[in-house]
Order: C-alpha cells, then sequence, then structure tokens
C-alpha cells in the first residue's frame, strides 16, 4: 500500500485487512493455514507523531512476527476512526518492507518500513489529531498471512509553537513587568498556525545564574491563544511561557526571554 489513502467507504475488521494484504500473498485454500503470529508493532519508536502544516513527516514503522517457516514479509498501516467505520487510513511507503531473521531463530522476522505523512494530502481534518490504531499483518513463506488490527496505539498531533514577550527592557527594580505570548497550532484545514484557546499555560522564571525554571502562575490562553501576566521585577533574569500539551497537541515551552532588572540609583 502506498501514500495515505482515505477509507470513508472501509467497514468491517475483515476489510482492514483486505486492504493491507496483497491477493498475490493470500494462503492457498488447499491445505491447513500456518498463521503468522505478530509479536512486535512499534511506530515511530513509540513516540507521538507531531505534524504541522507543511513539512511530510517520515515515520519509521516495524513489525515482529513469527511463524514455523518463518516469515517473508510484514507491514504496517495506520487507521483512524473504529474498527466498523474507519475514516483515515496511512499507508507504508513501499509495498514490502525489509525484514531481517532474528538471531538463532529462523522462525522469526523484524521487518521494518516507512510511512510518510504530508498534511497536505494525508490529513485535511483537524478531527484526525488524537488515537489512531497500528494494524500490523504478516505473510509466512508459505503465503499465509494474519493482520492484527489493533496491534498498537499512535498519537497524532498538530505541531504548536509558543513566544514571550517581556517589557519593558530594562526594568527598573520593583516596577511592573508584562509578559505576553501566543500559543498556536498547526490547523490541517487551512494550512495555518492558529491560537489554541482556553488552554492553562505556566509563566516561568529562571533566575540569572540558574539552571531550572520555576512557575510563578499559570495563565489561560485566550479565544485568539494570546496569553498576559504582569509581575513585578524582582531580579535579572529569563521570563518564558510553557505549555504541557494535550492529546492532541504536544507540550512546547518559549525560548527565555532575558530581562535586565536595574537597581534604582545605579546604572
Amino acid at each position: 500500500m502506498r501514500g495515505s489513502v482515505t477509507a470513508a467507504a472501509v467497514t468491517g475488521a475483515l476489510a482492514l485487512s483486505a486492504l493491507a494484504v496483497p491477493a498475490s500473498q493470500a494462503a492457498p485454500a488447499a491445505r491447513p493455514a500456518e498463521r503468522p503470529v505478530i509479536k512486535k508493532v512499534v511506530v515511530n519508536g513509540g513516540k507521538p507523531i507531531v505534524v504541522g502544516t507543511r513539512s511530510r513527516q517520515k515515520i519509521a514503522v516495524s513489525v515482529t512476527a513469527s511463524s514455523p517457516s518463518g516469515i517473508a514479509d510484514a507491514y504496517v498501516f495506520l487507521w483512524h476512526g473504529h474498527i466498523d467505520e474507519v475514516d483515515a487510513v496511512l499507508g507504508q511507503d513501499r509495498a514490502r518492507g525489509a525484514c531481517t531473521v532474528a538471531p538463532g531463530d529462523p522462525t522469526t522476522s523484524t521487518c521494518k518500513a516507512t510511512i510518510t505523512i504530508d498534511p497536505r494530502s494525508g490529513l485535511g481534518r483537524n478531527s484526525l489529531a488524537g488515537t489512531w490504531q497500528a494494524a500490523g499483518g504478516a505473510v509466512a513463506a508459505t503465503g499465509d498471512q494474519s493482520v492484527d488490527e489493533t496491534a498498537a496505539p499512535v498519537r497524532l498531533q498538530r505541531f504548536s509553537k509558543l513566544t514571550v514577550n517581556a517589557s519593558p527592557e530594562p526594568v527598573r527594580k520593583g516596577r511592573t513587568l508584562t509578559v505576553t505570548g501566543k500559543l498556536t497550532r498547526a490547523n490541517w484545514e487551512t494550512f495555518t498556525y492558529r491560537g489554541y484557546s482556553k488552554q492553562p499555560v505556566r509563566l516561568q522564571f529562571r533566575k540569572k545564574g540558574a539552571t531550572t525554571y520555576t512557575t510563578v502562575r499559570t495563565v489561560t490562553s485566550s479565544s485568539t491563544g494570546t496569553l498576559k501576566a504582569t509581575v513585578k521585577a524582582a531580579a535579572d533574569g529569563y521570563w518564558r511561557y510553557s505549555f504541557a500539551g494535550t492529546s492532541t497537541t504536544p507540550a512546547v515551552s518559549a525560548a527565555g526571554d532575558y530581562v535586565d532588572v536595574k537597581v534604582t540609583g545605579k546604572s
């Protein structure tokens, strides 16, 4: 299966299996089937897949499977929706993976491949952010095959950005410092970045010479994703906003904005 495929008309577990397995690899019907066992499916090293508005993401996938006769091929595809009502499918870049036999165990192989996700042609809906399923399939040397439609959950997220600006700079000690910023995330429908509203974002400070940030307060993003807080200037250091992330959007922290605090009466 190549590239990404919309599967609005695909329904049922058997349809999922048929979508992934080439007909030429179907098992002969005249003898008992030798069903491979899917042992493990790994997508993107187990990490969430984060997709922006322009760049294609090439995701590494692998299947470890075993069969008495050995494994001839294995493959992965990602699907979204319900097992009986799939609304999107992402397939491997190449139909066949690169398989390596396990040392000392000719019955087991790990097959590796890639899936390229293009936000401009493979997604198109913000509702596709969240949990997907990775289906893993394998073909035995005899030609028999098996598919695990729910081999592993996969999180697909909309890339996020966060800015910060602390002013005035410099500022007198004890005066009010205003820290503004904006939290945005990829919109897969308009291919732009839009504000992420009503999200808790931590305002943090790192004193000059220190190595870690401390949370000062939590600010909620506006309807357009903007952030604003006022604090008393006490010491030289870096101010930033930090967002913990959600199931559809990854965590992100702004680069610290350094503020020089002047002591009254000194240059």
